[in-house]
């Protein structure tokens, strides 16, 4: 499964735009402006109908014009499919594969699954453990597909929960209307914690690795800490009982899986707290190489790897130790302000792009269709 054309129409600074991507490695280049983020966040968006960028989808829009449209052709092992998203302000996101339309694309198995390094997503290594839990959540999911229900579940169970506890505190129900909510909310966090367990010890291996090859300093791990030490769903009801009058007391429910943490270390302290910059890029970035190896092992399927902006502070050394990654096999699409940032990019399979004012140029035959 690979991303083989994208098509942009009235997407940020892009009003018309198509691009054939390489198998393996895609070099975008140009200056700071011209739209090299812009490209990766529409191919993230057409394969998600989500940008990493932000959460206000009137922001993708071009200033001025009309519905954007990202189309995304893929070739998986049956043939051709074709991925499109449409956004009008005002209106939900039209989504259709194949010409059908569908709900949501979390689903949908012709698309490529993708994997996203940008300078905002380094909150992933060093903001609150909110962002941690919700990847991890995605990276179950992207690699068990018969598990991405368990979280959903979960949600609405919780959900449920705190509304009751609202009505208990104003007086329109009693204490003892938890008793199901508890039991239905932990047959389904037992659940979420193992998958998220097994997501983690599926990565320990490999992040730790990559980290090692990126040259990260010190010994990396990724560990997985729950907020509960129950073992089986009595013992995570019981929990949540024990705590029912501190959770009466807050308005809300404060002990769960919702409440669990994804820790990146490095010689056993925490990378969000004392890791440099530097070092929370690489850990970032051994992250996402490390999800890659668990999803060709589990499923044969890399993501397309999305990475901007991604040599400008690491050295020579590093920029090395990337390529060499990165020429190991998969598709990913690399922005730097030169090509000469990119080791390995002399490579003959490699499509070169400029990008300059939302134009694009194929420095390569593989590259641009029209602009």
């Amino acid at each position: 499964m690979r991303a083989a054309r994208v098509t942009l129409r009235d997407f940020r600074n892009y009003e018309r735009a198509e691009l054939n991507l390489a198998a393996g490695l895609t070099v975008v280049t140009g200056p700071n402006g011209a739209g090299k983020t812009n490209l990766l966040e529409a191919l993230c968006f057409g394969c998600t109908a989500r940008s990493p960028r932000t959460a206000n989808d009137r922001e993708l829009v071009r200033h001025g014009a009309g519905p954007a449209r990202v189309t995304l052709e893929t070739l998986a092992d049956d043939g051709e499919h074709l991925v499109e998203v449409g956004i009008a302000p005002g209106e939900p996101k039209s989504l259709r594969v194949d010409g059908a339309a569908v709900d949501n694309l979390s689903t949908v198995e012709v698309r490529p699954l993708v994997s996203v390094f940008m300078p905002e997503r380094l909150e992933l290594v060093k903001g609150p453990p909110s962002g941690r839990r919700a990847h991890l959540d995605q990276l179950v999911a992207a690699t068990w597909p018969s598990r991405r229900e368990t979280r959903s579940a979960y949600s609405r169970a919780l959900a449920q929960r705190n509304a009751l506890l609202g009505r208990i505190r104003a007086g329109a129900a009693g204490a003892d209307a938890l008793n199901a909510w508890d039991v239905e909310l932990a047959r389904h966090g037992i659940r979420l914690m193992a998958d998220r367990a097994e997501a983690v010890e599926r990565l320990r291996l490999p992040f730790t690795e990559r980290a090692r090859e990126l040259g990260l300093p010190g010994a990396a791990e990724v560990r997985y800490r729950p907020r509960s030490g129950a073992g089986d769903p009595e013992e995570l009801a019981a929990e949540l009982a024990e705590r029912r009058g501190a959770d009466l007391e807050r308005g809300f429910t404060a002990h769960g899986p919702h409440r669990d943490e994804l820790s990146l270390l490095l010689d056993t302290e925490a990378l969000r707290t004392y890791g440099s910059q530097g070092q929370q890029r690489v850990a970032l970035l051994a992250l996402l190489f490390a999800e890659r190896d668990v999803l060709l092992s589990e499923r044969a399927r890399p993501p397309l790897l999305l990475l901007d902006d991604v040599m400008s502070e690491l050295d020579r050394a590093r920029r090395e130790l990337l390529g060499e990654l990165l020429s190991r096999g998969g598709q990913a699409v690399v922005t730097a302000t030169d090509a000469e940032q990119v080791p390995g990019s002399r490579r003959e399979e490699t499509t070169f792009v400029t990008v300059d004012g939302g134009s694009l140029t194929a420095s390569s035959p593989a590259g641009v269709l029209a602009a």
